[in-house]
């Protein structure tokens, strides 16, 4: 045989076995065929929600988050900045244990003492606040971010995380919360001491209606990202908050020894919202030292067509179409958080927390 011919065989077999296993092979798609898009879940851009439960704007619990999604109140979206999970409450609907507001937010599946380690971070950019309610109303144009929740005794937050934005304008304001643990069996005393981070404190509302107070210079703006970082260690809290353009915040708070453990340690900012409505309480001595704490994150919404003649820093009188979920977001009646990343740490020490969802699922 031809040499030349001979060195040419491995090649020409080669290819021949090549265009024999494509002729005979059924894989190939027809120019209109188009292959499924994959879900992408909340659990594919944030692998965490094993640490968590659901809690869905309708009140349900919805357990661990993993491959799941509802088109309502939790879901993955994409933007120019990347993948985001998407935290919606609207108004009015069904809550979650005895509170008066709707939430789409996770609850930490476990509990830490004070005395333990715990860390949450997050970065998020709130979408939308309710477009309605009464600015008297401290709470009215908020939604809770991210808090720190007792798992016992008075069921008492010792954090809570908000954004508030008024109508009409462009930037809106950061700022936490401090909820005493009220000494005694009788908790209607209780009362919140708030602390701006950027912008505004809750204690800053409009002189009527819709009358609003002034703009923040130094806000944030709807869509705009920021971070926070929520570590408890030895019993202290330790804040910060960060946002491109903006001055890092960082605060502290004991937990375990109290500041308002009598009468005359009421803050003024409290004897001007709270003592009116008669929340004058005390705190324990010792805080939340003998308490089980967990986190929480998601768009805890605070506006709710609650009457403020009921209570004027919490019940908004916003619009809730007799809690038609879909009306409410056609009119932007509903709170709206987007999270791009977030981490937990979890100290071995954390124990169950499912007699805080027993009783209030």
């Amino acid at each position: 045989m031809n040499k030349k011919l001979i060195a040419s065989l491995p090649i020409f077999l080669s290819l021949g076995a090549f265009i024999l296993l494509n002729s005979c092979s059924n894989t190939a798609k027809e120019p209109d065929e188009e292959e499924t898009p994959k879900t992408v879940y909340a659990s594919d851009i944030i692998p965490f929600f094993d640490h968590w439960n659901l809690i869905l704007g309708d009140g349900s619990n919805a357990g661990q988050a993993n491959n799941f999604e509802h088109e309502d109140f939790f879901y993955a979206a994409k933007d120019k900045d990347g993948e985001w999970v998407v935290y919606k409450a609207p108004n009015a609907g069904d809550t979650h244990g005895t509170s008066n507001n709707t939430r789409t937010e996770l609850a930490q599946t476990k509990k830490w003492f004070p005395l333990t380690d715990a860390k949450l971070t997050a970065t998020l950019k709130v979408k939308n606040v309710s477009a309605t309610g009464d600015a008297r109303v401290a709470a009215s144009y908020s939604v809770v971010i991210g808090q720190i929740h007792s798992a016992d005794g008075h069921e008492n937050e010792p954090l809570k995380i908000f954004y508030k934005k008024f109508p009409g304008h462009t930037k809106g304001s950061v700022f936490w919360h401090y909820e005493i643990n009220t000494a005694g069996e009788d908790n209607s005393g209780r009362w919140d001491f708030s602390t701006a981070v950027w912008g505004h404190d809750f204690s800053v509302v409009g002189t009527e209606e819709s009358t609003y107070p002034a703009e923040p210079a130094d806000g944030i703006e709807l869509g705009e990202e920021l971070s926070y970082e929520i570590e408890v260690k030895e019993g202290i809290m330790y804040l910060t908050f960060t946002s491109e353009g903006h001055e890092t915040k960082t605060f502290t708070k004991n937990l375990i020894e109290s500041e308002y453990a009598a009468a005359a340690d009421m803050p003024q900012q409290t004897k001007d919202l709270f003592v009116p409505i008669g929340q004058d309480g005390v705190e324990r001595a010792n805080a939340y030292a003998d308490e089980g704490l967990f986190f929480k994150l998601g768009a805890y919404n605070q506006t709710n067509g609650k009457s403020p003649e009921v209570n004027r820093n919490w019940c908004s009188g916003a619009d809730t179409y007799d809690g038609d979920i879909q009306k409410q977001y056609e009119t932007g009646n509903y709170a709206e958080v987007w999270f791009k990343t977030a981490s937990i740490y979890v100290s071995e020490d954390a124990v169950s927390n499912e007699g805080y969802f027993t009783k209030n699922d």
